[in-house]
């Protein structure tokens, strides 16, 4: 399928909206530099994308993965301290 677009003074053109449907383009896009051309690609919706990674940590709130995170950084400096003393 090829369609053509006219593109204004501003530079702005129109993507039909059977290729925005089928790609599932929303009101923004990133706009890739190709050797081939100009591609259009969908800005993925961080709200969509909301828990995926829940799974990774468990039951654990971010607030203790926050505070895990300090105190294995806080061990680890105190390790070295402890090794520029020597």
């Amino acid at each position: 399928m090829v369609d053509v677009v006219t593109v204004t003074k501003k530079g702005q053109a129109t993507i039909p909206k059977n290729l925005r449907e089928k790609h599932k383009i929303g009101k923004k896009a990133l706009v890739v530099d190709t050797e081939a051309g100009v591609l259009f690609k969908p800005v993925s919706d961080p709200l969509a994308e909301k828990g995926s990674l829940r799974t990774m940590f468990s039951d654990k709130t971010s607030s203790q993965l926050i505070k895990e995170s300090r105190s294995e950084e806080f061990k680890k400096e105190k390790r070295l301290l402890r090794k520029d003393k020597r």
